[in-house]
């Protein structure tokens, strides 16, 4: 009988803002390509287009359940990078345990063939690679294998050609040195911004898969750099605290204010193929709004947000903050149905066929900074939609705990999804 050595998945996400600076263009330098292979072009009938309903459904199920957790917290993560390392880590999996992932992560197999949902991901990640002028997004993942482990031939290839991962050898009895190389790792491929996403290895871990995702954007309209000023931010009836607030004076933005909802939807598109929905609830009316937070409801504001009704004049006051978000997936992810992983019964030997692997940690962390660039607000009373004399613009103000969807509008995914409670709390 083998013994069970140990493989383990660290997940790595981040949004960054930059402040006026356009973000470098993205190289792929170190990263595997097929351009042999012809991938399709983004549009109706892409094969990315058939993965958008499943991972749509797990990012919300996520939300929903850290929620739960944590109601009273910030809460921010890339559903989208979970998403693509567990359905790539799949692909080493043998069943029951591999469509228990699959529809842990939102797919109904029924509708959507697992070779589809690879073939999704495959185009998906290559359409975010696509250069741009003004946006940089990169997702990928890597691989750090002990120099002893032999990797089957298939996984290794459909792990590099669907999902563009890289492999590393490295020992993993030095701890330390393998420690440092996994954070080097991810602290070059996030530019800085994520550190120390490890902190210790087990002793018979000889894997350990890393997923990470990178977006660097400017805002459409960047907000004004010298009207910051401190003001009050309203976390709940008993908490206010003092954040940067920023005004956008009297510019056009898509927003709307709910007729059905107790809340108002701010769409702030970014220089790129990028735009974010804010959802603001009224005073006292988060948990309400997390209610219907559904992909009816996002597709509901995003195509009335299209309307040119609904593009008008606005003061617009957001704050400036920066929030991030640590999950254990190994505790989490049970809870939406992937239970064979982190247990026993999981079979990983089409991943190799040397050891007998399991899963024993996953980890999640995702950071958020929004600054000139980004999203700023500014002090309010307690509404949060004012509106003034018909001779004036209505002002729409951040000023108390609300929601933020970072989209991607040519594969439309959602790449971030978080709740700002607290701008102050890291």
């Amino acid at each position: 009988m083998h013994l069970v050595h140990c493989l383990l998945l660290l997940l790595a996400g981040l949004l960054a803002l930059s402040h006026g600076q356009q973000p470098p263009k993205h190289h792929s330098k170190g990263h595997i390509r097929h351009t042999h292979q012809e991938v399709p072009a983004a549009g109706e009938g892409s094969p990315s287009l058939k993965i958008i309903p499943g991972n749509t459904v797990f990012a919300l199920r996520f939300y929903h359940l850290i929620a739960s957790q944590t109601p009273a917290g910030n809460i921010f993560f890339s559903p989208l990078s979970i998403s693509a390392a567990y359905a790539m880590l799949s692909l080493g999996v043998r069943s029951p345990s591999r469509t228990q992932i699959l529809e842990g992560l939102g797919f109904n197999l029924t509708e959507v063939p697992e070779s589809d949902i690879h073939r999704g991901f495959q185009h998906l990640l290559h359409t975010l690679h696509l250069p741009g002028d003004r946006l940089e997004v990169r997702v990928g993942s890597a691989l750090f294998l002990s120099p002893e482990l032999q990797l089957l031939p298939r996984f290794q290839n459909d792990s590099s050609t669907l999902y563009e991962s890289r492999f590393f050898r490295t020992n993993f009895l030095d701890s330390v040195g393998t420690i440092q190389l996994i954070n080097n790792h991810v602290k070059n491929e996030t530019r800085g911004k994520i550190v120390n996403l490890v902190s210790e290895i087990r002793p018979d871990t000889v894997m350990v898969l890393v997923n990470y995702i990178y977006f660097n954007a400017l805002w459409e309209k960047p907000f004004a750099r010298l009207m910051a000023t401190p003001q009050d931010f309203y976390v709940d009836e008993a908490t206010t605290v003092k954040v940067p607030m920023m005004l956008q004076d009297a510019r056009h933005h898509w927003y709307l204010h709910d007729r059905y909802l107790p809340c108002s939807v701010l769409r702030l598109d970014y220089q790129g193929k990028a735009t974010a929905l804010f959802i603001l609830p009224n005073r006292g009316k988060m948990k309400q709004v997390e209610q219907v937070l559904t992909p009816q409801m996002l597709r509901r504001w995003s195509s009335l947000l299209q309307k040119r009704y609904f593009y008008r004049k606005l003061k617009l006051y957001i704050p400036k903050f920066s929030i991030s978000g640590s999950y254990k997936l190994d505790q989490i992810l049970p809870k939406l149905g992937i239970t064979d992983l982190f247990s026993q019964p999981a079979d990983l030997s089409d991943i190799t066929q040397q050891l007998n692997l399991q899963l024993s940690r996953s980890l999640h962390k995702a950071i958020l900074e929004v600054g000139e660039s980004g999203a700023q607000a500014a002090a309010a009373t307690s509404h949060s939609f004012t509106f003034l004399s018909r001779d004036r613009h209505q002002a729409l103000w951040f000023n108390r705990p609300f929601l933020v969807a970072i989209f991607s509008t040519n594969t439309q995914s959602i790449l971030f999804l978080g709740k700002v409670v607290d701008p102050t709390k890291p």
